[in-house]
């Protein structure tokens, strides 16, 4: 089982405020520098260096999406060992594409679809079907549970 890395006392504390209240502001950087008693620059190289140790997967807004008019859904796939590498590249290769995970099941293949329309959303699953030749299970939500998770790091 690989190891957890370890995280001085201004990482956890720049991954604790960027999870929820990352600054909205022309130079966001000098504004967590701010926060944090550092400069810009040692703000700005350590998410760096959390995005190159893989701690922090992305930085970008999170929308709810229905809000907007879009329409989403839960995709499972069973995929034959021979035909994981073309699945997963062809899945990961879509916009509307949010989480794909790789589970031990025999849907082995999991992920979620969002696109402006019910229509497109299903054409997108249509296309994944013809260009791998592995059918797709498509499962909309019945009913919303949103919760927030946050991973308080101090």
């Amino acid at each position: 089982m690989p190891q957890p890395e370890t995280l001085d006392t201004l990482d956890k504390k720049l991954l604790d405020i960027i999870q929820t209240d990352f600054p909205i502001e022309p130079r966001p950087y000098a504004v967590l520098g701010e926060r944090l008693g550092i400069g810009e620059e040692e703000a700005l190289a350590r998410v760096k260096n959390l995005k190159s140790r893989r701690i922090i997967r992305r930085l970008g807004a999170n929308f709810q999406s229905s809000a907007l008019g879009f329409r989403s859904t839960l995709c499972g796939a069973h995929v034959p060992e021979g035909k994981l590498d073309n699945f997963i590249a062809c899945v990961n290769a879509l916009p509307g594409v949010t989480h794909n995970y790789l589970r031990k099941h025999k849907f082995n293949v999991w992920f979620t679809v969002i696109g402006p329309s019910w229509e497109d959303v299903c054409a997108t699953i249509d296309g994944i079907t013809k260009s791998t030749g592995v059918p797709v299970m498509n499962l909309p939500a019945t009913k919303l549970f949103k919760i927030r998770v946050d991973f308080p790091m101090e």
